[in-house]
């Protein structure tokens, strides 16, 4: 059984005449029912009661015409779908992202994907930036938001945010009526820092300001999150420097105020394996592309 048997089984199923059919499918009447002869035969039923004039469907014919009608549609939609994967407007994408992306970032890339790539299903998995690096090296990840990525051959990147660290403070605590506040106002604070080891990205960057600083806060608490670090302030344990993006949160009881003269930042890439061999993901490069925030990105391999 072939697909151009049951298209002209259709048409003739659906004209009631071999000419009218004929025409439609824009062939001559004798290949036609070659076709519908040939399906009959394969099927081992007649599907059309013919005479010199009128043309009926048999009780075979009519069930059979609602399943063909199916088949068609489906390959049809089966064609389409290949065309679409194969140029990346549908498809799968699996992107892992860190917690702090989940406040906006990662938000932002889904809603825009949605409206532009409505066929392309995304995957979130939400790690530590160095299971992420590790995983789309690996293969297990398509893209991937993220703080710290892999020196290594092979990946692409995009730098999409690098956004300014503020001071999270209790509410109530005379910090929190400053409108900034400094590094050297931190020393002797209660502090809470973030893990050496599941937060090492921003451990090391706020300890290294600190020490060049020559500020000494007395630290209460390690959090691997930044949520948790937060959960911890609004606790009243201590301060801590956390991503712009934190804010997102909303917490009632934290205050968040600008570091004077500091120049802490944190970066936020998207990266991917090169070269790449699913076509969704460089659709979904130029989707981020054009989205606001990606306006001054830049674009390189990491070699």
């Amino acid at each position: 059984m072939e697909l151009r048997q049951l298209e002209c089984f259709v048409a003739v199923a659906e004209e009631l005449h071999f000419g009218r059919a004929a025409a439609r499918l824009r062939m001559t009447q004798p290949p036609l029912s070659r076709q519908v002869q040939m399906l009959e035969r394969s099927l081992g039923v007649t599907l059309f009661e013919r005479s010199s004039r009128v043309v009926t469907l048999t009780a075979a014919g009519r069930s059979f015409l609602r399943d063909a009608r199916h088949l068609l549609e489906f390959s049809n939609h089966a064609a389409l779908q290949a065309r679409r994967t194969a140029t990346g407007t549908a498809g799968h994408v699996t992107l892992g992202f860190t917690a702090v992306a989940a406040y906006r970032l990662m938000p932002a890339i889904v809603t825009q994907a949605r409206r532009e790539l409505p066929d392309v299903d995304i995957q979130l998995r939400e790690m530590v930036s160095i299971d992420l690096g590790r995983l789309l090296v690996a293969g297990d990840l398509d893209l991937v938001l993220a703080r710290h990525l892999p020196r290594v051959a092979g990946l692409g990147h995009r730098l999409l945010e690098r956004e300014p660290l503020m001071l999270a403070v209790p509410r109530g605590w005379p910090l929190a009526r400053l409108d900034s506040v400094s590094l050297q106002a931190l020393d002797g604070q209660p502090f809470i820092s973030y893990s050496p080891n599941e937060g090492k990205y921003f451990h090391e960057r706020i300890a290294a300001a600190l020490g060049q600083a020559g500020v000494r806060p007395d630290i209460v608490q390690h959090a691997s999150q930044t949520h948790t670090l937060l959960a911890l302030v609004r606790a009243g344990l201590g301060v801590g420097i956390v991503p712009a993006s934190a804010r997102e949160l909303r917490l009632d009881g934290v205050h968040f105020t600008d570091l004077a003269d500091c120049t802490l930042r944190a970066d936020m890439y998207l990266a991917w394996r090169m070269p790449q061999d699913n076509p969704a993901v460089p659709a979904l490069l130029d989707c981020v592309a054009r989205m606001p925030m990606a306006a001054t990105d830049q674009s390189m391999s990491v070699s």
